[in-house]
């Protein structure tokens, strides 16, 4: 028996070797009739021929190969059908299968323009509620139509919010603006957003100026040689309780006057004393570098909460109708006890321990 091999570039064929002890044929290529590419021991239909007709005017290797690989069973080839539809179906490692050409377009033309992105931002968030989605999660869309309208602020209102609190000595008109047509799918939206109403409640600056207070309570610590991981927690929980008991007080008494009010309108009228707090921590640390951390931080401390105070006062008096319950306590003295507490519960949840 002999065999014969070829080379794949159709090469002349090589030199046959027979096993029962023939002599090498050398010198020329041989035909194959080994019968290797077929079982009936028949010529194979791509035999070699001469150089020069192997190797013609005429290329005919490439035809040659195909006639092999289609008359050989056993080697396979796709066609080209086959290979286009597998780089189809091939995965895109480059591109995430979940990116949108369409909002990637939208994001890239937006740019750096902040205000571009807070409407895209906003659009996004109304068609979350628009398509059920939040409906999904018990509460989630009442306590999210609920709290935007706290948020609904910008720079102009922020910085004349500020001004009203640490200042609030200088200001008259302490109504909040009521809406002609109020929000029927919503009982609280009666009154005018905080960018209308500079009067109107909101949780933007108690939320900022309590994380500014927890940061700046760290950075005395921390300059003092005493910080602590365990500041921020501890610092943030001290407040943040302190505020719900301060709440849960206020209601409490709003209750024995028959006056019916919100509790987020309570919680952003006792997170303002934050803000003064963070204006009494500044003071503290800058003076304690001469010395009088102490001195500055409660010189600052007097204005700061008896501003809070009086704010308290006028807000908790515009908000107390003057007609309650006759048999609950006297108006004038809830209110009063309203503004006190500022006083108090700044006082408490003042970190003055380290300032020099």
């Amino acid at each position: 028996r002999g065999y014969a091999t070829s080379t794949i570039n159709n090469h002349t064929m090589s030199d046959f070797y027979y096993s029962q002890g023939h002599a090498k044929q050398q010198g020329q290529t041989q035909q194959d009739t080994s019968g290797f590419y077929n079982g009936n021991n028949t010529a194979s239909s791509a035999s070699s021929t001469a150089p020069n007709s192997f190797y013609g005017a005429n290329d005919t290797s490439h035809s040659t190969n195909a006639t092999t690989s289609q008359n050989n069973p056993h080697i396979w080839q796709p066609s080209s059908t086959q290979v286009q539809n597998e780089q189809k179906s091939a995965p895109n490692l480059g591109v995430p299968s979940f990116w949108n050409p369409a909002l990637a377009t939208v994001v890239a033309s937006a740019g750096a323009n902040p205000e571009t992105m807070v409407n895209i931002g906003m659009d996004a968030g109304k068609n979350f509620l628009a398509q059920g989605t939040a409906r999904m999660i018990p509460g989630l869309e009442l306590i999210m139509i609920n709290l935007r309208t706290y948020f609904a602020v910008n720079n102009g209102y922020v910085q004349r919010k500020i001004q009203r609190i640490l200042f609030s000595f200088f200001f008259r008109g302490w109504k909040r603006t009521k809406l002609d047509s109020p929000d029927q799918g919503n009982l609280h939206n009666t009154y005018a957003l905080p960018i209308y109403d500079d009067n109107a409640f909101d949780l933007y600056i108690p939320s900022m100026s309590l994380i500014t207070y927890v940061l700046l309570c760290a950075i005395c610590f921390g300059s003092a040689g005493e910080f602590d991981p365990g500041v921020l927690p501890n610092v943030t929980t001290k407040c943040f309780v302190t505020q719900i008991i301060e709440v849960l007080l206020i209601k409490f008494g709003f209750y024995l006057m028959q006056v019916q009010c919100n509790v987020l309108d309570l919680f952003a009228c006792t997170g303002y004393k934050y803000l003064g707090l963070c204006a009494n921590m500044i003071i503290g640390l800058l003076f304690g570098h001469l010395g009088y951390g102490h001195r500055g931080y409660y010189a600052t401390f007097l204005w700061t909460a008896t501003a809070v105070a009086y704010f308290m006062l006028k807000t908790m008096a515009s908000m107390i109708p003057e007609v309650t319950s006759a048999t609950g306590p006297k108006r004038h003295l809830m209110v009063w006890g309203f503004a006190v507490s500022q006083f108090v519960t700044m006082w408490f949840v003042g970190q003055t321990k380290f300032l020099n």
